[in-house]
Order: C-alpha cells, then structure tokens, then sequence
C-alpha cells in the first residue's frame, strides 16, 4: 500500500546537514559516524532509496529557513535578514529541482499531475526502485518571504502550502512557545495565500494564532504534522476544539513520530525512546482519540517530520529507517482499524485534500 507523508524537512538536512539523500540510510550513517557537529549525527533515518522501499509515493517537502537572530539553535533558524532566509530556501529549491533532473523525484503541482504520479507508483509491472518519489512544496515559517511579493515568486516555483509560524517569535505570526496572534504582515499573507489558492498549514500556530488564521482564511487548511494536546499537554499539540474545528473544514491531521509530541512529560533532547516505551504504536493512541471525536477515519493520516533535526534518538524504537511506517499495516488492523480505515491513514486522506487543493 503507498504512503503519502505531509511532512518531510528533506532539502534543509541536504543542504544544512550535508547528507546526499541519494545514499541509504545506512551509507549517510557511515558517512556521518565520526561526527558531533548536531546530536542525531549517524543516526538519521531518511533517504530516497527507503522511501521507495516504504512505498512512500508522496511526500510534502519544505523550505524552512528562519529570520530569528535571538533564537538561532531552532530548526532553520539564526538567519540575521529575511533575504538571507529567502536565499537559503532557493538553495533548498535548487536541491530538489536537481532530485527533479537526476530523475529522483518529481514535483506535482496540479491534480492531473497528482493522478498521473499515483497511478505509476499503483502500477506493479514498474519496479519501485526505479519510481521517482513525488513532493508537493510547503514553506514551514514563513520570516524568509521578504515581503508578499516573494509570495507570488514562490508560487510561480510550486509552492503549494504554508506554515506562517514555526518555533518562537516570527515575521508573519508568533509559534511554538509564544502566545498572541498573526502579525499585520501576517494577516496580509493569509489573505494573499486565499486568492492563490494555497493551503494553510495549521502547524506551530499558537492557539490565538490558530483562531485568528482559521476566521480569516476560507480555502483549504490542514495540520501537518501534529498529535493531540488531551494526551499530551503541551501547546505545540492540538486540543479538542482545535480538532473540531478542523474537521470542521475538512481538514487533516498528520500524526507527528517526533517521541516528546507521542507521550506526555518528555524533554526534547532528553530521551530514551526505549526506556519511555515510545513505540509506533503509541501514534495510535492519538489517532483513536480523533476518531472518538470525528466519529471516523477521515481525519487521520501520516506527518511523519522524520530527520526533523532528529534522528533514531527520538524516534520510536522499533522505527529504524522510514520504510518502517508500512509497519502501520499490521498496527492498525491490531487495533481494530478495518482496511478502508488503513488506507485512509496511508493516503486516500491526503490525496482527497491534495486533489481539491490542486485542481
């Protein structure tokens, strides 16, 4: 069964961590064994040879560079101006454009060529090694788009959704950790991103954010990767009223394998996957919690934010590489989830959004 996976950092570990993601898994750890410069150092769990392994057809890949001069050991941050973020994220779209050209990935930017994508990955006579791996473009934060001029630059090269927030304070609206709501140019952005036809990514909104982004923008948003407040209580997860509320516009939520956001009280940086019993199945758990809520599977689905500046240290235990997320099969019918339900996680969620979103 293919996968669609909403969230994947790919071009920022290529460019900033220096990994050839055309090597295995196995290749970049070797690469990487003596090195200290990052904490998941040799122990990352993502390449495009074990996303064809996975089946993992398509994935939502970012851009994320960050203006935050105060708050540089964030993803993507410590950038001193907006144009300097804008110039790295056009190093990371270089990145793919060149995956694009050595014939390692494709970028989809209409619905025709969303169906054209899955019908090849759904064709057994096609061996899957050879399948190039498909991306929708996504910018997560959006401090590098200098001004909303940038924003019509970037649509022209494919950018199909974004996250106005990240982690801490930003340009356009404040994240993770903050409080308050979207900024003046933020709120500008949301309404250009509407006339455009692009996606909101729900993500790293603080709550007032989240209200405000909702009550304005009337196109199609969705929450990328993000698990449940109930059952952790941390502001970065979305709480019951989030949830109805995006259900509410259709939206979908991909469930984030990032340990400290699958089990409560846990410290970034400070885990033992394995001591905490933090294992695939543990994302269940919040998948369930939604279901109780929507009273179906249309909701749920995969945003896996794996190599998300973090490796095998924190993520699941029994998650070697991405491939492993076909594990899900046999985990969710273990819980009761029937087939259609299986398939709604693996992708025909994602793919009923995607296709209203790029017709």
């Amino acid at each position: 069964m293919i996968i669609i996976d909403a969230h994947l950092d790919m071009a920022m570990n290529a460019i900033e961590w220096n990994r050839d993601y055309r090597r295995t898994v196995g290749e970049i750890r070797m690469m990487e064994q003596t090195m200290t410069d990052k904490i998941d150092r040799g122990k990352g769990v993502v390449s495009l040879p074990e996303l064809r392994k996975g089946k993992i057809a398509i994935i939502v890949a970012t851009q994320l560079a960050r203006f935050s001069e105060n708050n540089g050991s964030m993803p993507g941050s410590g950038w001193n101006s907006p144009h300097q973020a804008w110039a790295m994220t056009q190093a990371q779209l270089a990145w793919y454009q060149a995956m694009v050209e050595a014939g390692e990935m494709v970028q989809i930017t209409t619905s025709a060529q969303l169906d054209n994508h899955i019908a090849l990955w759904e064709n057994p006579a096609i061996d899957d090694s050879t399948k190039p791996v498909g991306f929708i473009l996504s910018l997560e934060g959006a401090d590098s788009l200098v001004n909303l001029s940038y924003l019509e630059k970037a649509y022209s090269y494919g950018l199909r959704a974004i996250g106005p927030a990240h982690y801490g304070p930003g340009r356009y609206a404040p994240g993770t950790g903050m409080t308050g709501g979207l900024t003046k140019a933020g709120r500008e952005l949301v309404k250009e991103m509407d006339k455009l036809g692009m996606v909101l990514d729900a993500t790293h909104l603080t709550d007032e954010g989240f209200d405000e982004a909702l009550d304005m923008f009337q196109g199609q948003v969705w929450a990328s990767h993000h698990n449940c407040r109930t059952l952790v209580p941390h502001q970065r997860q979305l709480n019951d009223e989030q949830i109805k509320r995006l259900v509410e516009r259709d939206a979908v939520i991909g469930g984030c394998l990032d340990v400290w956001m699958l089990k409560p009280n846990l410290i970034q940086r400070q885990i033992n996957p394995r001591e905490v019993g933090a294992n695939l199945e543990v994302l269940i758990d919040h998948y369930d919690h939604i279901c109780q809520i929507t009273g179906n599977s249309l909701h749920i689905a995969i945003g896996s934010d794996l190599d998300g500046t973090f490796g095998t240290e924190q993520s699941p235990y029994d998650l070697d590489t991405i491939a492993d997320l076909q594990h899900y099969k046999h985990l969710l019918a273990k819980r009761g989830y029937q087939q259609s339900d299986i398939e709604n996680v693996f992708h025909k969620n994602w793919l009923r959004l995607m296709r209203k979103t790029l017709a």
